[in-house]
């Protein structure tokens, strides 16, 4: 069996393992110290959890143990794509790096650029940082690269999915062509492909385990979840979450919750505290500092459940993580590989469980085409009946329940329900037809009695016609919407303004006339 004293590591580094209590290397240890020892690009392709950190952390500081550093020109340059991910990195260097006389600065966002800047201006050996706050520094003057000897590009498959790849080929044009490129990346995409192919010169390619395959040392489980209806959905998924956890009981020492959206992860890390579990979010959106204070309590053990996005599957070495939730299915299938990752590591066992929905089950049917294998079903240890009323239509259906006919209030705008009934004609008899007609003589009175106004003078002031108008006209708007006869009578509801006198007459005297 190959052991670290095997592999021609400087006596120094040696030691530090020693101290840090390993003496065998995983596989992709053993394959890819050798090869970059010889000072060849690397190409590792390896699952998460396998010790990729420590496959390029070893043999840079062995060699770099020899030589000198100068200002703002690191020697070594490594690339990580997230905060988490970089301070991993660092704490690596620290460990294994503690006998050697060797510098380092981490570069990452949340950190005044002032206390990054005292570092560089010192001169690093090692210079670990995201792609984002690199160039950021690079653009201000800060910082040259015309110095590194050893570059390395870490989990390069989730750089892809965080859109760093110009990024990146950036860095790359910036670096001197004759240094020594390590690249690592648990899958490969055809984009990261075609960068190995560019910046990568005849490279060792060290592949321990098939591409996206998850350690055989990790339970999977899916509970396929249907809600009762589709405005409880969220409320019995939480509950379906809380019944998970307590159903695995005290083995369930730690755990990780992954959700797909930040604002899930408020959501979860909320009822989680208000049902008196011991939890706490981790996200993007959050403050570098309480990001850290989160790690270091979940690391410590104070902290048993952590709520998290995807940017917390890559970067968290948490060795004794005992379960993993699931609490979405990944949009992406690789996402799943990375997540589950945090437990079972370093030949550990572990356990992770999936809640899918039904809209979830064709994202459910990437990954277990990705991981070339079924996830075993898991029987919820809830059940939530479906409830149909007649105000909700079955889950899944496109019914809709029947809604009362609505009609339109022209005079307000606003619309009323009423119901529908056939209207009916009121009866009126011959008489009173022939008493609410307007009468031609009385009509012709009024317009008789009307006498034309004396003509003015150019000097006397008119009366104002518009306000006796309006007077007169009041009393007659008051009564109704509706139109109005010439003479001033009453307000004509039927035919207009005649009746014809033979519609008043009976059938038997329209026959004698």
């Amino acid at each position: 069996m190959t052991k670290f004293s095997d592999l021609n590591l400087n006596p120094k580094v040696l030691k530090a393992i020693e101290e840090a209590g390993y003496e065998t290397p995983t596989p992709i240890q053993a394959e890819a110290i050798p090869h970059a020892l010889e000072g060849r690009d690397v190409l590792g392709i390896a699952q998460t959890g396998t010790g990729k950190t420590a496959s390029f952390t070893l043999p840079m500081l062995s060699l770099l143990s020899r030589g000198r550093a100068r200002a703002r020109m690191p020697r070594s340059l490594v690339l990580c794509p997230t905060r988490e991910l970089a301070a991993q990195v660092a704490e690596n260097f620290d460990t294994y790096s503690k006998h050697l006389k060797l510098t380092k600065a981490l570069l990452i966002g949340g950190v005044s650029f002032k206390e990054q800047d005292k570092l560089i201006d010192k001169g690093v050996d090692v210079l670990i940082a995201t792609p984002g706050r690199l160039l950021d520094h690079f653009e201000r003057g800060k910082l040259l690269l015309t110095g590194v000897q050893i570059m390395v590009v870490d989990e390069a498959d989730r750089m892809l999915d965080m859109g760093f790849i110009p990024d990146i080929e950036r860095i790359f044009s910036l670096t001197p062509f004759t240094r020594q490129t390590l690249f690592f990346s648990a899958t490969m995409a055809p984009e990261i492909e075609r960068i190995t192919n560019t910046f990568l010169s005849n490279p060792a390619r060290v592949e321990v385990a098939r591409q996206a395959t998850a350690s055989e040392t990790i339970e999977q489980g899916v509970v396929m979840f249907k809600p009762s209806r589709r405005d409880k959905a969220d409320s019995e998924k939480r509950k379906l979450l809380r019944a998970l956890i307590d159903r695995e009981g005290d083995s369930c020492s730690n755990a990780i919750i992954f959700c797909n959206r930040k604002i899930d992860v408020d959501v979860v890390a909320k009822s989680l505290i208000k049902y008196g579990y011991d939890a706490a979010p981790i996200h993007g959106d959050l403050d570098q500092s309480q990001r850290t204070r989160t790690l270091d309590g979940f690391r410590a053990g104070t902290l048993r459940f952590l709520i998290a996005s995807d940017v917390a599957a890559r970067g968290l070495d948490v060795p004794a993580v005992s379960h993993v939730f699931n609490f979405d299915v990944p949009s992406h299938a690789e996402d799943y590989v990375h997540r589950i990752g945090r437990t079972g590591r370093a030949g550990r066992s572990g356990k992770a469980l999936m809640i899918c929905n039904p809209r979830d089950e064709k994202n459910l049917a990437g990954v277990e085409a990705l991981i070339q294998k079924e996830i075993p079903r898991v029987e919820s240890p809830v059940t939530f009946t479906p409830s149909t009323t007649e105000t909700e239509a079955p889950q899944g259906s496109d019914e809709r329940p029947a809604k009362p006919r609505r009609t339109r209030n022209v005079s307000r705008g606003k619309p009323e329900e009423r119901p529908v009934v056939a209207h009916k004609a009121p009866e009126t008899s011959a008489e009173q037809a022939i008493e609410a007609a307007p009468q031609p003589e009385r009509q012709q009175e009024r317009r008789t009695e009307r006498t034309p106004e004396p003509r003015q003078e150019r000097n006397e002031p008119r009366p104002d016609r518009n306000r006796d108008r309006n007077d007169d006209n009041a009393p007659r708007q008051r009564e109704g919407r509706g139109r109005q006869d010439h003479g001033g009578g009453p307000r004509v509801v039927g035919l207009g303004d005649h009746l014809p006198s033979f519609i008043a007459l009976s059938f038997d005297e329209r026959r004698a006339g």
